[in-house]
């Protein structure tokens, strides 16, 4: 197993999270919130991943929120 190229915690079913990412054309935040999610199972520490993908899911939401103003 390698911690650079395709770790273990990126690829627990068919796919690789950063395939499933590029395939659905998201973005930066879009990317992280789902990486942060979808890793955070197979993670010591569960919650410090979901809070990443909280970080990241406000940031997007006041960019959003930004851009509609």
């Amino acid at each position: 197993m390698s911690y650079v190229k395709h770790p273990q915690h990126y690829n627990m079913g068919n796919i690789e999270v950063i395939d499933a990412i590029d395939d659905w054309g998201l973005g930066f935040c879009e990317g992280n919130i789902i990486k942060y999610v979808v890793r955070s199972n197979h993670k010591e520490n569960r919650v410090q991943d979901l809070e990443k993908a909280l970080w990241y899911l406000e940031r997007l939401v006041k960019i959003e929120k930004e851009r509609n103003e």
